[in-house]
C-alpha cells in the first residue's frame, strides 16, 4: 500500500494517461514525456500500489481490475485539482448571496453605510452587510476569529497576518449650534476660524469610545502651550453632534462628517484656530481574504465610496 507522505503525486497523471490511452507511447505524447519515462513511471506505480495495473495485449495495454476501479475516481480527483489551480472563482455581485461584517465607529455608519446600502440595492441585491461597533483593542482578534471581514480603523501597527490599506486622511473642523451666543455675535461666520482664546475658553465635547478626555485637539494645543476645557466625552459621533446642538458646547468633528450632519443637526461648521494632525483611516483584513473575489469587490466598493470624504487630500491639492 502506498504511503502518501512518500508517494509522487505526479505518478497519478501518468496512471490517468495510461488508462485513457492504453499505450505507453500515446500516454507519453499526451503528457509531453518520453516513452521510457512513462515506462519507468509505470514501474514505480506498480511497486507503490502493489498491482501490475496493466497487462500487455497486442500493441496496447489492458488495465487490471484494480486499475479499472481507480479510473473514474482518479479522473474526478485530477479534475478537482485542476479546478483548484485555476485560482479563485469568479464573483458576480448581482447573483451573490454572501454576508459581510464590517467593524467601525459611527463615522462609517453616517458616511459609508447609506451609500453602500444604495450600491448594494442596485448592483448586489442578494448581499448582506453588517456594521458592528468597533471595540478598541479587540478588532484584531475579531479578524482572526472570522467574526469581522474588514475593520475600519485609524492607522496603527498591525500583526503580520493582517493586511491594511489607507482609505482617507480625515481632517477636523469645529462645530457649534447655529445660534451660539458667543460665536455669531462676534461676527464669526461659518467657514471662518474660531479664535484661539474663544476655542480654549468654551466647553468641549470629545468623541472617545474609551472615555478619554484628551484627543487630537489636545495634542495640537499642547504643542503651543495651550489647553481646552473638556466637559463631556461620548462614545459615538452622533452623540457628540446632538450634545453640541442643544448646548453652548463646541466640538472637533472630522470635517467630512461635520458637513454631512450640520444641516440636519442644526450646526455650523468653522475652521480650527490651529493645525490639527489628520487621522489616517484604513481598512484592515486578514490576509487569508486578500485574493477572495468577493472580498476584493467589497474593498473596491468601500474604497470608491470613501474617496470623496478624503478631506486631507483636498487640503493638500
Amino acid at each position: 500500500m502506498a504511503n502518501l507522505s512518500t508517494f509522487d503525486l505526479n505518478l497519478l497523471r501518468v496512471l490517468d494517461a495510461l488508462l485513457r490511452e492504453g499505450s505507453t507511447v500515446r500516454a507519453a505524447e499526451r503528457l509531453g514525456l518520453s516513452q521510457p519515462a512513462v515506462s519507468a513511471a509505470l514501474s514505480r506505480l506498480r511497486a507503490a500500489l502493489g498491482d501490475p495495473l496493466f497487462l500487455r495485449r497486442g500493441q496496447g495495454l489492458q488495465p487490471t481490475h484494480f486499475a479499472q476501479s481507480l479510473e473514474l475516481e482518479l479522473r474526478q480527483v485530477l479534475d478537482r485539482v485542476a479546478d483548484l489551480l485555476q485560482g479563485p472563482p469568479h464573483f458576480d455581485p448581482r447573483n451573490a448571496t454572501d454576508h459581510f461584517t464590517l467593524s467601525g465607529s459611527d463615522f462609517f455608519a453616517e458616511l459609508l453605510m447609506p451609500s453602500l446600502a444604495a450600491r448594494f440595492s442596485h448592483s448586489a441585491p442578494g448581499l448582506i452587510v453588517h456594521l458592528v461597533d468597533l471595540v478598541p483593542d479587540n478588532y484584531v482578534a475579531a479578524l482572526n476569529r472570522y467574526e469581522v471581514d474588514i475593520a475600519l480603523i485609524p492607522q496603527t501597527r498591525l500583526p503580520d497576518w493582517v493586511a491594511a490599506e489607507t482609505l482617507i486622511r480625515a481632517t477636523f473642523s469645529v462645530v457649534a449650534r447655529r445660534d451660539h451666543p458667543l460665536i455669531g455675535p462676534r461676527g464669526i461666520a461659518p467657514g471662518q476660524v474660531v479664535p484661539l482664546d474663544l476655542f480654549c475658553s468654551l466647553g468641549h465635547v470629545v468623541f472617545s469610545p474609551e472615555g478619554k478626555s484628551r484627543a487630537m485637539g489636545d495634542a495640537a494645543l499642547a504643542r503651543i502651550g495651550r489647553e481646552r476645557r473638556v466637559v463631556v466625552t461620548l462614545p459615538v459621533f452622533s452623540g457628540v453632534s446632538r450634545a453640541v446642538a442643544v448646548s453652548d458646547l463646541i466640538a472637533l468633528l472630522p470635517t467630512a462628517l461635520a458637513h454631512d450632519v450640520a444641516s440636519r443637526a442644526g450646526l455650523s461648521v468653522y475652521r480650527a484656530p490651529l493645525p490639527i494632525d489628520p487621522v489616517i483611516l484604513t481598512m484592515a483584513w486578514h490576509k487569508r481574504f486578500t485574493n477572495s473575489p468577493g472580498h476584493q469587490w467589497l474593498r473596491g466598493e468601500i474604497r470608491g465610496l470613501m474617496a470623496c470624504h478624503d478631506t486631507g487630500a483636498a487640503e493638500t491639492d
